[in-house]
Parts: structure tokens; sequence; C-alpha cells
């Protein structure tokens, strides 16, 4: 998946500079972990109701 800007190359329109790849891998990592968490909540509640049901 990508994102296309909407400004021009090189024109943030804030001054401020472009996130590094660091912290681009970082908060790509933030994401996964937190969908990991989401996904593995869900699993257990669909488990629970199922075990429930007997």
């Amino acid at each position: 998946m990508s994102v296309t800007g909407t400004q021009a190359p090189g024109s943030s329109g804030t001054g401020a500079p472009p996130p590094r790849v660091r912290q681009q891998a970082r908060d790509a990592l933030v994401l996964m972990g937190f969908s990991l968490g989401v996904s593995l909540l869900c699993a257990a509640l669909l488990l629970l109701a199922r075990l429930g049901e007997r």
C-alpha cells in the first residue's frame, strides 16, 4: 500500500523535514503490533463465545 502526497516533491508546506526511514519503520512496527493485538483479542473473544455455547 502506498500513499501519494498532494504537494509537489520537495515542498512540505510546514517547513518540517520529512520523517526518517527509521521513524517510518518504527511507526509501521507499532501499527503491525496493534493489528496483531486486535486480531488476537478478536480470536480470544470468538473462542470464549464458542466455548460458552457448550
